[in-house]
């Protein structure tokens, strides 16, 4: 590899595998960098990182760029234009974010969220004795990778049979943002997501015509009555199933390796299991989700002393400000004494919160505390790489025995 600049190393083996010995790095030097020749700027500062998601009207979070990495060379892929109608959720801005919002917040109420919480309970025992069967357990695929999914199919209103090939289509679509990347795998990327786009068009076709009390019929119902445009709505229905269970598989799976690579963790644990909620919101913190999302710059500006050009980008590093040491003490150390257990970007912060943390922290709980009370250990067998991705932060694989 062509080493351009210390930001540059974000595609790296290395970088990708692990990554806080770079962000340290980066942040030691200052709080914005550039990233190689690109209009991109790694953001790695607890405070910068804070202030861009304040300055809602200068960065935008509309997706209009992402970063590919070839030939020891950043590129940008271009995505949406500004504001356009499929510019939706996570990447809209106010007052349409609001709007999106507001559609989903009745779908995740207390009495729904009641409902779900039996789901997944339910189909996170019986995937646990389907696993059990055969060890070593593969975790990700097994329960991870699985339960969130079809926490956002019940959720949504698509038939759990078709839960498998939605976890393909939403992982191989979603790679388009990884950064590390081949052409190949750009133009499978582009398969699977017109292939998501066919299943969804027909799912939301079907549910206009005979509206069925869930997300996807709702939705459906607002574009039939003029209230939301059908591209909005489709991509609403696009970023749930490519996105949406991406926090709580990639949640289960750092914290099952922490389980296994921290021994004195888990004992405490199973001779305590009211941490869990602090173990939890500790591995949110340690190994966040996401490792960062974009910004694009609408106005000339400058942050933390740095100009920034109208239409630049840039790469919120969370992972990086969660373990920056201004804000917290020994950050490279996995604890559950930390003083405030919810004080990390995990999950964003501001406007644009995670409005599935609930569903995520809850499915978690499920998950883990059904995994202390049905074993007396869990061992690692074979511990898989990260998937190579500047965005996501989530393991391969994870065999596990248990005892």
């Amino acid at each position: 590899m062509v080493v351009l600049n210390d930001a540059i190393d974000l595609f790296s083996v290395e970088g990708a595998q692990d990554p806080y010995p770079l962000y340290d790095r980066l942040r030691s030097r200052g709080p914005v960098h550039r990233i190689g020749d690109s209009a991109f700027y790694a953001v790695c500062g607890w405070d910068a990182v804070i202030e861009v998601v304040g300055r809602t009207e200068e960065f935008s979070s509309n997706l209009t760029a992402a970063m590919v990495y070839r030939d020891g060379a950043v590129t940008a892929l271009d995505m949406l234009p500004l504001d356009a109608p499929a510019q939706v959720l996570a990447t809209a801005d106010d007052p349409t974010h609001l709007v999106h919002r507001k559609v989903l917040i009745p779908h995740l109420s207390a009495r729904r969220i009641n409902e779900l919480e039996s789901f997944a309970a339910d189909t996170a025992h019986r995937l646990w004795e389907q696993a059990k069967g055969d060890e070593p357990i593969e975790w990700m695929g097994a329960l991870a990778n699985r339960l969130p999914m079809m926490v956002v199919a019940e959720l949504i209103g698509v038939p759990a049979d078709d839960v498998d090939q939605l976890i393909r289509w939403g992982c191989a679509s979603a790679s388009i943002l990884d950064g590390i990347t081949s052409q190949d795998r750009l133009e499978a990327a582009g398969v699977a997501a017109l292939e998501l786009s066919g299943y969804v068009t027909e799912h939301f076709n079907r549910a206009g015509a005979v509206p069925e009390p869930n997300l996807m019929g709702d939705i459906a119902t607002r574009c039939n009555s003029g209230d939301m445009d059908q591209l909005t709505g489709l991509a609403m229905m696009l970023t749930l199933f490519s996105a949406g269970g991406e926090s709580t598989a990639s949640l289960l799976g750092s914290a099952m390796r922490i389980l296994t690579a921290f021994p004195e963790i888990q004992r405490r644990l199973r001779d305590d299991p009211a941490l869990l909620g602090r173990f939890i919101e500790e591995v949110l913190r340690y190994e966040p989700p996401f490792r960062g999302h974009y910004r694009h710059v609408r106005h000339d500006t400058t942050l933390a002393g740095t100009e920034l050009a109208a239409g630049s980008h840039l790469l919120l590093l969370w992972g990086a400000a969660n373990r920056d040491p201004e804000r917290f003490d020994s950050p490279h150390e996995f604890s559950l004494d930390r003083g405030s257990t919810r004080g990390h970007l995990a999950f964003g912060r501001g406007t644009h919160f995670c409005v599935g943390a609930a569903l995520a922290r809850l499915e978690a709980r499920i998950v883990l505390g059904m995994l202390l009370e049905d074993t007396t250990w869990l061992d690692a067998a074979e511990v898989g790489p990260w998937l190579p991705s500047i965005l996501v932060r989530r393991l391969e694989y994870l065999r596990v025995t248990i005892g």
